[in-house]
């Protein structure tokens, strides 16, 4: 039996990775943005603006925004705009119960198989964040950055790609929430709880504790998001 030969020639197939559109590049950089809390809950987005920002023009904008719409960070308004999702408390347990179970997994694997020079960068990470959390004046902003490269330092070293890739799409969602970090009096305990979490989760990948590893995780997530859930500040189920 003959095969039916492919009309198109090897050579004229683009290799991956070679080339990346300039819609995809903007999608990964609003992308970035949303993980790492630059946007808020309820954020009005507009294409002008932020082709002025980024500077490109309003194509590769509006293509990244229909990309994240795909990824539930972005949502479309009647009115056509552009806004960042509102974030219901019963959405935001629900993710909160899925990011303990998916990112215990990484943290447990990494504690596995970290490498010397990724337990480097995930110590300097929580050394960074401790050190921000205890500043006469925090910069809140680098504080949930901090954060961010923390967790996400941990996830590389697991060796995860699909999970990790799978996290990245979770925290699009979840990122803006941690705007919601009001500040109060709770607030300096909260990120002392967060930076012993944190000491708990290096102290458990240097001694390779893939359960105590997870156990840190989980200690981290939830009780990040119960101090979120204490402030009362998501909107209500029904909220338009």
């Amino acid at each position: 039996m003959r095969t039916k030969k492919v009309s198109t020639s090897l050579s004229e197939v683009v290799p991956i990775g070679e080339r990346r559109t300039l819609g995809e590049q903007v999608y990964q950089k609003l992308r970035e943005m949303l993980i790492a809390g630059q946007f808020a809950p309820g954020d009005i987005v507009t294409l002008r603006t932020l082709a002025s920002a980024i500077g490109t023009s309003l194509m590769p904008v509006r293509d990244a925004l229909r990309q994240l719409m795909v990824d539930q960070a972005i949502e479309l308004l009647p009115n056509r705009t552009f806004r960042v999702p509102l974030m219901s408390p019963s959405r935001f347990i629900e993710l909160r119960d899925i990011r303990v179970v998916l990112e215990g997994m990484l943290a447990e694997r990494a504690a596995q198989r970290i490498t010397p020079s990724e337990l480097q960068a995930v110590h300097q990470w929580s050394d960074k964040f401790a050190k921000e959390c205890k500043a006469l004046k925090p910069n809140r902003a680098k504080i949930v950055l901090y954060n961010k490269n923390f967790h996400f330092a941990v996830y590389a070293a697991a060796d995860m790609p699909v999970l990790y890739s799978i996290i990245e799409g979770l925290w699009t969602q979840i990122g803006p929430v941690l705007n919601l970090d009001a500040p109060s009096d709770s607030e300096k305990n909260r990120k002392e709880i967060a930076c012993l979490h944190h000491a708990s989760l290096c102290a458990a990948l240097d001694k390779s504790d893939s359960a105590m590893a997870r156990k840190a995780l989980a200690d981290d997530l939830t009780a990040a998001a119960q101090y979120i859930l204490d402030q009362k500040q998501l909107p209500g189920e029904n909220s338009p």
